[in-house]
């Protein structure tokens, strides 16, 4: 092999990793099944302050489509199967589906996928007929705006589309949704729309105790289950799940078209036979999770392979029926207080849990970073002052701590009283960015004596409150592109 083949080669390898490296993401589902949440401004405002980049939402609501406005978060939208019938049926309802609910929000709501229908195979109804026939028509619709290579159009599934599941390399599609599953197939490898399916390791756990272990369901075992077929190792279930159904797209020929896990999490709480729903089991599973992902490790089988993925969900959406775990997915209580903390950049660990009682800074304190942005500050000061629950009467006029009246003296208040009063952590001195911890002592405004060095706990935050933020995406170095341009200026 010649010099130049090698670097040739070398370099397409490059790519095709720095592809999964820009390709991989985590988003959050946003569903709305409660009474209790916060406006949608909330909501969005909620996911900003945690550099949340993607969000699926179940329908086309309007305000929460103009509360994501202007935010550059990418939304994920979706037709539900009560709306499946009049789209599936005639062309013009979709057109005027597409007039109505997507035209005057886009593209200031930045909206990338449609999915028509969820997990029809599971609803009581036969419905699925519909799904092909409604999916055609949206994507007509969008064509005929100049859309259908912007935004995708899929459906969602659950796991139980798959007849069999383990070993993974003998994944298979239920033959009972055969008539369904080759035109929707058909349709997304055409399209080049993605398989959209929800894994919930947790339901796999539950159900069958004696032969899946927890530690293997949270990403926590330390052996290996292996693929006699394969020879391929696995560590995780929710890995497993996905190649069930890689492979299963195999077995029928397909093997374009990409996965996207369009649901996952782990309940905080559930009923007395729920024993793993605990707040500690759902941080490890999402902490780990979001670390697998956005390491860009791939599958045995697809290792490297990009691989997005949405958590369930924001909130904890009190009108959901069944067992009382089917309440607690969220990673926020309504009042966007977080049920645990997470680790949403996946590099580090996770310092708090609920309930724990938190310390003094042993010398550290938490100002308002001097790169930060005027926006970036003011929104995490308003969150600090809101949603953190810190009291922030002593930087109003006429009191106290006004002067010096500057937004980074302000801010740097109230970033150091929400500091001191969730454990002095990295966690609690995120702010998307906006937040650095220092050791020497911030003399220029005297007003951080009031929270520094206290020794006191946070009695009134019963609930830990993450503040950092974090980027689902891992940006790429220039000395990767001036590589690339070097290569193509040699050998090309």
């Amino acid at each position: 092999m010649g010099i130049g083949f090698k670097f040739i080669f070398a370099t397409s390898l490059l790519l095709m990793h720095l592809g999964s490296c820009l390709g991989s993401s985590i988003g959050i589902c946003y569903g709305r099944n409660a009474d209790d949440l916060p406006t949608p401004d909330k909501a969005s405002q909620l996911a900003q302050l945690h550099k949340i980049k993607y969000v699926r939402i179940y329908d086309s609501n309007i305000q929460v489509l103009k509360a994501f406005a202007n935010t550059g978060i990418e939304l994920m939208i979706g037709i539900p199967n009560s709306d499946l019938l009049p789209i599936s049926q005639f062309q013009s309802n979709a057109d005027t589906w597409l007039k109505n609910s997507i035209l005057p929000y886009y593209p200031a709501t930045k909206i990338t996928y449609i999915t028509v229908g969820a997990e029809v195979t599971e609803a009581p109804n036969n419905i699925s007929a519909m799904v092909v026939p409604a999916m055609k028509n949206v994507f007509t619709a969008l064509r005929k705006a100049g859309l259908q290579r912007r935004i995708k159009v899929s459906s969602t599934h659950s796991l139980g589309v798959l007849s069999r599941s383990y070993p993974p390399s003998a994944g298979a599609f239920n033959s009972s949704h055969a008539s369904f599953l080759k035109p929707l197939l058909e349709f997304l490898a055409e399209n080049q729309s993605p398989f959209m399916i929800n894994l919930y390791p947790y339901y796999a756990y539950r159900d069958s105790q004696n032969k899946v272990s927890l530690d293997y369901a949270l990403f926590e075992s330390s052996s290996e289950v292996i693929d006699p077929n394969t020879g391929l190792l696995y560590t995780n279930m929710f890995d497993s799940q996905i190649d069930a159904i890689y492979f299963s797209l195999m077995a029928l020929n397909f093997r374009t078209i990409k996965v996207m896990v369009t649901e996952t999490g782990w309940p905080s709480k559930g009923s007395p036979k729920e024993t793993a729903a605990t707040p500690d089991n759902a941080q490890t599973y999402n902490t780990n999770l979001i670390r697998h992902v956005i390491n860009n490790t791939g599958t045995p089988a697809k290792p490297g392979a990009e691989l997005d993925v949405y958590i369930f969900s924001l909130f904890n959406e009190n009108r959901k029926p069944g067992l009382e775990s089917e309440r607690n997915w969220g990673l926020f209580y309504p009042d966007q207080t977080s049920v645990y903390n997470i680790d949403f950049d996946g590099k580090g660990s996770v310092d708090i849990t609920p309930g724990t009682n938190v310390t003094s800074s042993n010398g550290t304190w938490c100002i308002a970073s001097s790169t930060a942005s005027e926006d970036d500050l003011k929104n995490a000061l308003d969150w600090a002052c809101s949603s953190g629950n810190v009291d922030c009467s002593a930087v109003q006029p006429s009191q106290p701590c006004y002067e010096p009246d500057s937004l980074v003296s302000h801010a740097s208040f109230a970033f150091n009283s929400y500091y001191q009063q969730n454990g002095a952590t990295d966690i609690a001195c995120g702010f998307g960015g906006s937040g650095v911890k220092t050791n020497k002592n911030p003399s220029y405004d005297k007003c951080l004596y009031m929270t520094a060095g206290s020794n006191r706990t946070a009695a009134n935050n019963v609930h830990a409150k993450p503040s950092t933020s974090y980027s689902t995406h891992n940006e790429v170095p220039m000395w990767v592109f001036s590589w690339l341009l070097m290569i193509s200026v040699l050998f090309f």
